[in-house]
C-alpha cells in the first residue's frame, strides 16, 4: 500500500529545512505518537539523529544487546529492554523506527519488519529535514530518507526502503519494497528497482534500466545494462556474478 507522506492519517503538521543548494519545497509532517527505535547499532544512531532533527518524540529503544540494561539510557533514550519489551507495548499507541540496517542478501531487517507488522505495529516514514523531495513523490510505510537525499518528480518508493545519505533518485523511478540505495548512489531517470535490491555506496544506474529482485550493485559500479533476479555486479567494469 502506498502512502503519501502528507496524507498519512498517522501524521500531523511538521516542517522542512534546507541547506545551501538544497531547498525544502514542502513541509513534511511530524507524527505526535511516541516513537520507539528497534536496534542500537550504527543505523539506529543515524535514525535517532534524523528523528531529533525532525522534532519527533523518541520515547524508548529496544535491542537484544540492551536486554540487561533496562531502565538505563542509550544516547539519551530510555532502554525498554530486548526484543521482548515490544510485547509490553500497544501497537495502536506507538510508531516503530526500524533501526536494523540492511546488508546484501541478508533479510534480517525484512523479517523483523514482517513479524512486527503481523503483530499490528506500524513503522514511521522518516524524511530528514535537509533533503529535497518533489511534491509528487509517493513513499511507502517505513521508508527512510537520509540527510542530503534528492528525490525528483513522479518517483515511488516501496515500504521499508532506505534512501541513504546523499543519494539521488531521479524522475519516474520506481523503487520497490525493502531496497537499500547507498550513500551517494545515483538512480538516473526512469529506473525500475524491484524488491530486496541492494545498491551500494557511490553507484550509478543509467536511465531506463531495470534491477530485478534481490540483485546487488556493488560499490562504485556504473550499471549499463539490466540486472536479472539475484544477479550481482561489482566494480566499474560491471562484471556479472
Amino acid at each position: 500500500m502506498w502512502i503519501r507522506v502528507d496524507a498519512d492519517p498517522y501524521l500531523e503538521s511538521g516542517r522542512a529545512g534546507c541547506t545551501a543548494g538544497l531547498r525544502g519545497r514542502r513541509s513534511y509532517p511530524v507524527n505526535s505518537r511516541p516513537h520507539i527505535i528497534i536496534g542500537a547499532g550504527g543505523h539506529s544512531k543515524v535514525l535517532l539523529a534524523l528523528a531529533r532533527a525532525s522534532g519527533l518524540s523518541v520515547e524508548g529503544v529496544c535491542a537484544p544487546e540492551l536486554a540487561d540494561q533496562r531502565g538505563s539510557l542509550w544516547r539519551g533514550v530510555k532502554v525498554l529492554g530486548g526484543d521482548d519489551a515490544l510485547d509490553m507495548l500497544d501497537p495502536e499507541q506507538v510508531l516503530l523506527i526500524h533501526g536494523v540496517g540492511q546488508l546484501p542478501r541478508n533479510f534480517v531487517r525484512q523479517r523483523i519488519h514482517d513479524r512486527l507488522k503481523a503483530k499490528g505495529f506500524k513503522f514511521a516514514t522518516l524524511v530528514h529535514p535537509y533533503t529535497w523531495i518533489d511534491e509528487t513523490v509517493v513513499l511507502g510505510e517505513g521508508v527512510q530518507i537520509m540527510a542530503g537525499a534528492i528525490i525528483q518528480p513522479d518517483v515511488t518508493i516501496g515500504a521499508g526502503t532506505i534512501i541513504n545519505t546523499g543519494a539521488s533518485v531521479d524522475h519516474d523511478c520506481r523503487v520497490g519494497a525493502h531496497v537499500h540505495v547507498g550513500p551517494g548512489a545515483v538512480l538516473c531517470g526512469n529506473v525500475a528497482v524491484q524488491e530486496e535490491v541492494f545498491i551500494a555506496t557511490g553507484c550509478t544506474v543509467l536511465p531506463g534500466l531495470t534491477v530485478a529482485r534481490g540483485a546487488i550493485v556493488g560499490a562504485g559500479t556504473t550499471l549499463v545494462q539490466d540486472l536479472a533476479k539475484h544477479q550481482c555486479v561489482i566494480g566499474p567494469t560491471a562484471r556479472l556474478r
